[in-house]
């Protein structure tokens, strides 16, 4: 993008604003999240199909969201919830899964887990445990 100095003005951080506070995006982290927005499993696609466009409840979801160091499958930053779905692949990573929970939880989110088989087969179930945790977790305006 050309700067009025003449030279290429090149973006090094993203902000962003997150409860009435700027956080910095490191570069690497926004770009992996956009890239992890493409090949969903098929699992994330059949649940975002059901999320986007404030179509649980009126709350806003984000795919592919990054948190810290992390990218998270689905956000809801309103209830600062963490949905996760996990394939079969995190049999292995048992240990990892729990200490990015723990860390997160210790930044006061929220963490749910779904496995794909849940997202395929008791998909309804699913969206109601979604909908009650953003409820229990959103701030009312009373």
């Amino acid at each position: 993008m050309p700067h009025a100095s003449g030279g290429v003005r090149v973006e090094t951080q993203t902000t962003i604003m997150r409860d009435e506070k700027q956080h910095r995006l490191y570069p690497p982290l926004l770009a992996a999240a956009r890239e992890l927005r493409q090949p969903q499993t098929p699992a994330e696609v059949k649940l975002w199909a059901r999320l986007r466009d404030r179509q649980l409840d009126g709350l806003k979801i984000r795919r592919q969201h990054p948190i810290d160091r992390f990218i998270i499958d689905f956000y809801c930053a309103e209830a600062k919830l963490c949905i996760e779905i996990d394939g079969d692949s995190h049999a292995d990573q048992v240990e990892y899964d729990q200490a990015r929970t723990e860390y997160l939880h210790e930044r006061g989110y929220t963490v749910i887990r779904f496995t794909n088989h849940e997202v395929w087969h008791q998909l309804d179930a699913v969206l109601q445990s979604i909908s009650d945790e953003c409820r229990r977790l959103t701030p009312t305006s009373h």
